[in-house]
């Protein structure tokens, strides 16, 4: 929730050095004793604009070693969102980075030390009174066992019961992102079932893929079923989620983990097209379709093309610069698309991104 504030011509000019009156007509003199009588006028009430705390946070995503659980704590009863639960960590001091601030709060309120960390998400959240900044990392590794040093409930949570924990809003980004892998696949475009089964089988037991977007343009209904029933299942096998590439409506002929909407569809839906428990995702490719993938609700998207690719090289490529000024304000989970391979995904996540989206590098 933003706060309106009233700045009109007349309050502007007084910030480039215009002394404001106390009331209409009242006539002002600048160092030099000019009176600039009837130049400049302003209300008092005018002057009137509220600004908002910034607090910048640093939480912590602790994952156990074999990725099924993730530490929270519980908020005292005492502070705002009291009772709620939340990833630990707290505010940063004006001299602290993101990880410094967050390797003090985790020893101060958990009793360990982060001995590997690495960027999950940053997240923008807007209270009535305050901008909150939240400077989310995951750990992957750490020294000690954790405990409430001040006395506050900590608990690990299986993945699959998080939804179960309420916590305050600036937390469901995160909730997204700490269940979601770094890599992404889409699928090529195959005309032969056996070949597309043998790479979809070989991303999936070699290349330990864990999401993937089942993408066929060029097949018809039925076939683009069959085949999607086919993956479903493979993807079961491998504990790896399928989304579905197409109509909201696909999902009632095969229960898949959600849809992918291509940025023309996206725009032009009012709301969120399925239900909460599956996911959404979106391709997007500027800041409209950006705020629009928010608007419906959508759990992560893609943003492309981050390169010049061989499919589109007509489309001017984002560059990293612009890629992470888009990310930054993107409020989900976002993973770089356009020429990324596994060797870009620690680069992707250092600005912001939730990792890499492949067909060539996870497709052979």
């Amino acid at each position: 929730m933003c706060l309106s504030t009233r700045i009109t011509a007349a309050s502007h000019s007084s910030l480039s050095g215009v002394k404001t009156g106390s009331g209409k007509g009242h006539t002002q003199r600048d160092s030099t004793g000019v009176s600039n009588a009837g130049a400049h006028t302003v209300d008092k009430d005018v002057m009137s604009v509220k600004v908002k705390r910034r607090v910048h946070v640093a939480a912590a995503a602790i994952i156990s070693a074999d990725l099924q659980q993730v530490l929270i704590a519980r908020r005292p009863s005492n502070v705002d969102h009291g009772g709620l639960w939340e990833f630990p960590g707290g505010k940063l001091a004006p001299y602290e980075t993101g990880l410094e601030g967050l390797k003090r709060e985790l020893h101060e309120e958990l009793g360990i030390e982060i001995i590997t960390a690495q960027p999950l998400i940053r997240v923008h959240h807007e209270y009535p009174d305050k901008h909150i900044l939240l400077d989310v990392w995951q750990v992957h590794e750490f020294a000690g066992e954790p405990f409430g040093r001040e006395g506050q409930a900590v608990r690990w949570v299986p993945m699959s019961e998080l939804s179960n924990y309420p916590f305050p809003a600036a937390n469901l980004p995160i909730l997204r992102a700490v269940r979601l892998p770094t890599e992404y696949l889409i699928t090529g475009e195959e005309s032969d079932e056996a070949r597309f089964d043998a790479f979809l089988e070989h991303a999936l037991r070699e290349d330990r893929i864990r999401l993937v977007q089942l993408r066929a343009k060029q097949l018809d209904d039925t076939a683009y079923l069959a085949r999607a029933q086919r993956a479903l299942a493979m993807c079961r096998d491998h504990g790896a989620r399928l989304l579905l590439n197409g109509e909201p409506s696909l999902l009632d002929q095969v229960d898949a983990d959600g849809i992918h909407l291509t940025s023309e569809r996206l725009m032009q839906l009012e709301r969120r097209p399925i239900a909460e428990s599956k996911w959404l995702s979106a391709s997007t490719h500027n800041q409209t379709q950006l705020t629009q993938a928010a608007v419906l609700g959508c759990d992560f998207v893609s943003l492309s093309p981050l390169r010049t690719t061989p499919s589109h090289p007509e489309v001017s490529p984002l560059g990293w610069h612009d890629f992470q000024q888009l990310v930054e304000r993107a409020g989900m989970p976002v993973f770089a698309l356009g020429g990324m391979t596994r060797f870009d995904a620690n680069h992707a996540r250092a600005v912001g991104a939730q990792g890499i989206a492949s067909i060539r590098d996870f497709w052979k």
